[in-house]
């Protein structure tokens, strides 16, 4: 059984972008050896969306989008939109090394528990 999902990021930067996600996103990880570190993240979830390519993204949420800003900024990372007000949710976008941006956002619906199946409870569905 599928119990979760691993993402990747590809840079010609990547020890300076794992010291970014370890020093300034404080996030948990395994050193696998030589420099490589995994990134632990006790929740995912992954969306389909209709478009007329096909690509791949990265989002990054939390429960307290104003919060969690504050504390990235006093770390030392660059936002490059303000927070806006989406149908799904609050919405901002960060730089991280390697010119990559990113989202991060507080959505308005609410997860599943594991294993189980729920409605988004806002109308109109942009992220699912």
């Amino acid at each position: 059984m599928i119990k979760g999902m691993h993402g990747l990021f590809y840079t010609p930067r990547a020890e300076e972008l794992r010291v970014f996600i370890r020093d300034k996103l404080r996030l948990p990880y395994a050193d696998v050896g030589e420099g490589w570190l995994i990134f632990d993240f006790p929740e995912a979830d992954l969306g389909c969306h209709p478009s007329d390519k096909t690509y791949h993204s990265i989002s990054f949420f939390c429960d307290d989008i104003r919060k969690t800003v504050s504390d990235l900024k006093s770390r030392g990372v660059e936002f490059t939109t303000d927070i806006s007000e989406e149908s799904w949710g609050l919405l901002t976008h960060f730089r991280m090394p390697g010119n990559m941006e990113v989202e991060l956002y507080q959505p308005k619906y609410q997860k599943a528990l594991s294993g189980t199946t729920t409605r988004a409870r806002t109308k109109k569905r942009g992220r699912q």
